[in-house]
């Protein structure tokens, strides 16, 4: 199983989204997904059409080792993948999580126990340096840092590849920034074009090939709990996403990730 964590300090970068829709679109193309939501307001659980007002069990359990996985986890009908989900619970398990021991490995060993169940576990992270990202940087093969392309963008992105860097040098060997995926693009607009050229000359093959479009449809698609992929999958933003799920799996098989 590979497991990537889709991040970003900055919030309302389309995080979840891309995050959801990256678990649609590798469903779609034959793999099967694990959605892990560690985010305390339960976006990419509800936008999956799971109920996190529901949940009996949740990533929540999981960290505090009272419930396994394999146990928690729910079936998004949507979307076609599993669902670790996340409530308001979460936001408690920040504090709780402070005094233990391994603190920072919790799901990293919770996840070690479903390895053979899934291809890829994709988590997504709160908008905040926190325990709970930490957890997830833990646990990853490597980092999808969506962003948009614009001047404070770029400011945050030093920050969060110092942050892997850091991780990877202390905690977690195997943490690699997979690669940068430019959302909510708008080409008329020159600025955007112009960041996303600095980021290519900078970060080079790390920067994805698929481009995210700005798009209604998907803005829309969370509040029918449906990825926007399974909402409307004619529309420019689905079928960028569904491109971007091949890109990965293309990508895996070409080496190591």
């Amino acid at each position: 199983m590979r497991i990537y964590c889709v991040a970003n300090q900055k919030g309302g970068v389309g995080k979840t989204t891309t995050a959801v829709n990256l678990a649609a679109g590798l469903a779609q193309v034959g793999q099967r997904v694990l959605l892990v939501d560690l985010d305390p307001q339960g976006n990419a659980t509800m936008g999956s059409g799971v109920d996190k007002r529901q949940l009996e069990l949740s990533v929540y359990d999981v960290l505090l080792e009272s419930a396994g996985i394999a146990e928690a986890r729910q079936r998004s009908q949507s979307g076609g993948y599993d669902v670790l989900g996340a409530n308001r619970d979460l936001a408690g398990a920040e504090l709780e999580l402070v005094g233990l021991e391994r603190r920072n490995e919790r799901l990293r060993t919770a996840l070690a126990a479903v390895t053979a169940d899934h291809d890829f576990a994709i988590i997504d992270c709160p908008p905040s340096l926190s325990l709970l990202t930490l957890n997830g940087l833990c646990s990853a093969h490597g980092v999808i840092v969506p962003m948009q392309c614009e001047y404070f963008a770029l400011e945050g992105l030093s920050d969060l590849v110092n942050t892997v860097r850091q991780v990877h040098a202390n905690l977690n060997r195997e943490l690699k920034l997979i690669g940068l995926l430019r959302v909510m693009f708008d080409p008329r607009i020159t600025l955007q074009q112009q960041v996303s050229e600095q980021l290519k000359s900078h970060f080079g093959d790390k920067v994805f090939d698929t481009v995210i479009p700005r798009n209604v449809r998907l803005a829309e698609a969370p509040s029918y709990g449906r990825p926007g992929l399974v909402f409307d999958p004619a529309s420019r933003g689905a079928q960028a996403y569904l491109a971007f799920a091949r890109e990965m799996v293309q990508r895996l098989q070409q080496g190591p990730a």
